[in-house]
């Protein structure tokens, strides 16, 4: 595989455009119009009930099924707790043929709990690391969160990263927290409007890699993805350089 079609999405805890919260609506929009670009990862946030003990608002086993990608979050310490489906919301699956050879969850500092998954695989002759975030709304803590991950992975073996989620980075050339002197990491990718759902004005989500790996850059629509959510589900395909040190 040269490329790895990835998405991302924010379901906001199931709540839609309408104020009630509906699981159903969100696994819909997974099964008919996620399922169908086919992700190699699939990247979940506000998955998990806001206040502990952060109960799984989705069925996992579920999502697998519908998709064919598969949880990585199989140990106790990728999940907040029993209950959880992953951690403070972030959850995330992949294709089976990414093969995992280590994954983690880094907690980030700020007043609302927040995490990131990191998860290292092979694909054939290619190493990629998955890192799945769901940042603070503050620049000052994205900063510091954005430098945690950084230096996470400044100890980790070289290899290509895939950072995506929900930034919360309104600005188009990235703001302070993407910038490469503070994160030690030289990401890229397309600015596409993904909030608010119904007339998308900001680019809070987003898919960086290499510069020059991210493509195809899109943002689902249809009624019933403006009726699931705030957010429109960020589709893309990162072009992976066959990198296999470490």
């Amino acid at each position: 595989m040269e490329s790895l079609p990835v998405l991302t999405w924010n379901v906001h805890r199931t709540v839609g455009q309408d104020g009630i919260a509906d699981a159903r609506r969100v696994e819909s929009v997974i099964a008919h119009e996620v399922a169908s670009r086919r992700p190699g990862v699939l990247a979940l946030q506000e998955a998990d009930s806001d206040d502990p003990p952060h109960r799984a608002l989705l069925d996992r086993a579920w999502i697998e099924r519908q998709t064919g990608l598969r949880s990585v979050h199989d140990r106790s310490d990728m999940r907040w707790g029993g209950e959880s489906g992953g951690y403070l919301g972030n959850i995330v699956h992949i294709d089976p043929d990414l093969q995992i050879d280590f994954h983690r969850i880094v907690e980030l500092p700020g007043h609302c709990p927040r995490a990131a998954v990191l998860v290292e695989a092979r694909l054939g002759g290619s190493r990629v690391r998955i890192v799945s975030c769901h940042l603070s709304l503050l620049q000052a803590l994205r900063a510091v969160q954005i430098r945690l991950i950084g230096q996470v992975i400044a100890r980790r073996a070289p290899m290509q990263t895939i950072l995506l989620g929900d930034l919360n980075e309104w600005r188009p050339w990235g703001g302070l927290a993407l910038a490469p002197a503070l994160s030690g990491m030289a990401l890229s990718g397309p600015t596409v409007r993904t909030f608010p759902a119904g007339r998308p004005l900001l680019a809070l989500d987003r898919v960086l890699s290499a510069p020059g790996c991210v493509g195809d850059a899109v943002a689902l629509d249809s009624p019933a993805i403006r009726a699931a959510s705030d957010h429109r589900p960020l589709f893309a395909r990162v072009r992976l350089r066959g990198e296999a040190r470490g």
